[in-house]
């Protein structure tokens, strides 16, 4: 994220806040058009499948990790697609890797030694994750911990009760304590979203902590219920756009849980063009938190090279 300038931390503006509104139904309507309206085709379908493998956050989030599942995760962050699947697309030296690997702060020496020399950072879920309610000492002191450990970007996440109670100013204090721990580390902001009630909730939660310094927003822990859907990715990038207008400064964005295959990739991709444009689609704005999209996008690249379809146990990750 160095080519573009780091969100800063803003005053809390409530009046900012009282101006939003949601229209559910248009919001639906829009998102049942994505997919359909425009679709992207052979070459260029390929094409936007080898851009989108630098925007996942290869993530392995398990109770049972081990310092050896990390590190193999690690290696296919490194070598993402098979070389015999690269020469068939005529594109042999294509540099390929995925925007980040993501784990457990525990796994963070591991995997920042694996990816020694690569760029590819380390990003370390914190705050009590999934349910962000540990003291906020034990929170903020993990944040520090896994920054000292190597992790150069922090999942962390908000305390639903205060977004269903609308505590803003509140969720707006517990954000910039979030943000100034982590220090030069990037924080991308949890909203789990699928526990937030309504689209105005999580379009006035994206709203108050981007104030807050977020560098993200994301969607869910993967862990919820429900987690990322177009409405409420198209809710959350509408409120990215207007932070933009109003400030000047770009945030990310990041959908989690339940993209697995590569045709909702492509339909996020969409999403992201056309609501804030090519620059948006780039690993510096956007990420997909992912533990098997890659297997999927590997496998339709494969057909694209030899026009069939390998069993999906081909490309397993760890």
């Amino acid at each position: 994220m160095s080519n573009i300038k780091r969100n800063e931390i803003m005053a809390f503006e409530p009046d900012w806040l009282a101006d939003i509104r949601v229209n559910k139904s248009a919001t639906e309507a829009r998102c049942a058009t994505y997919g359909t309206r425009r679709s992207v085709k052979k070459e260029h379908q390929l094409a936007w499948l080898l851009h989108a493998i630098g925007n996942i956050d290869l993530t392995t989030l398990s109770g049972d990790d081990t310092d050896a599942r990390v590190r193999r995760l690690c290696a296919k962050a490194k070598r993402p697609v098979r070389a015999d699947i690269l020469a068939d697309l005529a594109v042999p030296d294509l540099k390929l890797q995925t925007g980040a690997v993501c784990v457990y702060h525990n796994f963070v020496a591991t995997a920042v030694d694996a990816l020694n020399g690569t760029g590819i950072p380390v990003a370390a879920v914190s705050t009590g994750f999934p349910h962000g309610l540990s003291p906020l000492e034990t929170r903020l002191r993990e944040i520090e911990l896994s920054v000292a450990a190597g992790a150069k970007e922090i999942d962390i996440v908000i305390e639903r009760h205060m977004v269903l109670s609308g505590d803003w100013k509140g969720l707006y204090e517990l954000m910039v304590s979030f943000r100034q721990a982590c220090g030069d580390a990037h924080i991308k902001t949890i909203l789990a979203t699928g526990e937030l009630g309504t689209l105005k909730n999580v379009a006035k939660a994206s709203m108050v902590c981007m104030m807050a310094g977020a560098d993200f927003i994301k969607t869910s822990t993967g862990k919820e219920s429900v987690n990322a859907t177009l409405p409420i990715s198209l809710t959350m990038t509408r409120m990215i756009r207007d932070y933009y207008e109003r400030t000047g400064f770009k945030v990310g964005y990041k959908p989690a849980g339940g993209i697995s295959d590569a045709k909702t990739c492509l339909t996020y991709l969409s999403l992201m063009r056309e609501e804030l444009g090519r620059e948006w689609m780039q690993p510096n704005l956007f990420r997909f938190g992912a533990s098997s999209l890659l297997n999927d996008i590997e496998r339709q690249l494969e057909h694209g090279a030899t026009g069939r379809y390998s069993a999906s146990y081909r490309h397993s990750l760890v």
